[in-house]
């Protein structure tokens, strides 16, 4: 058996980057992501966001990539929200996403800041935090 632990910190917006995430539905949306995700043997640790984002620590598993728990994640939630007729219309993820990986002596700080989103959100839009995640982690932007 092997044993693995690699912190993995994940955001991804929605399609467009609609503030389709309001407080109540959010919520809901979360807790089935991380029911839905220990059913499939993901671990996601924390996970918030704000009304056109989300942000989630996840510890990878010895045999699921970062894009496949992403895939896994992000496609089974969409098709939850659109089977369970939540939202009007159809719910879309985008496609990109940011992913860095966490050192064992941060993971408190990154939780902290999952957890407190809202209250960051209310200083700071989505657009300018990826901005920040471009400089701080130096990503090369594409297209």
């Amino acid at each position: 058996m092997s044993y693995v632990k690699a912190w993995i910190h994940t955001v991804w917006g929605t399609k467009n980057h609609e503030p389709l995430l309001q407080k109540e539905f959010r919520y809901k949306l979360f807790n089935h992501i991380k029911e839905n995700s220990k059913a499939k043997q993901l671990y996601v640790d924390s996970i918030n966001g704000y009304t056109d984002h989300v942000h989630c620590l996840i510890s990878l598993n010895a045999e699921t990539s970062i894009s496949k728990t992403l895939q896994l994640i992000k496609g089974e939630s969409a098709h939850w929200v659109n089977d369970s007729k939540l939202l009007h219309g159809k719910f879309e993820w985008a496609n990109d996403y940011f992913a860095v990986s966490v050192s064992e002596s941060v993971v408190e700080k990154v939780r902290s800041y999952i957890d407190n989103q809202e209250e960051h959100h209310r200083k700071i839009t989505y657009k300018e935090e990826c901005d920040e995640f471009f400089r701080k982690y130096n990503f090369t932007r594409h297209g």
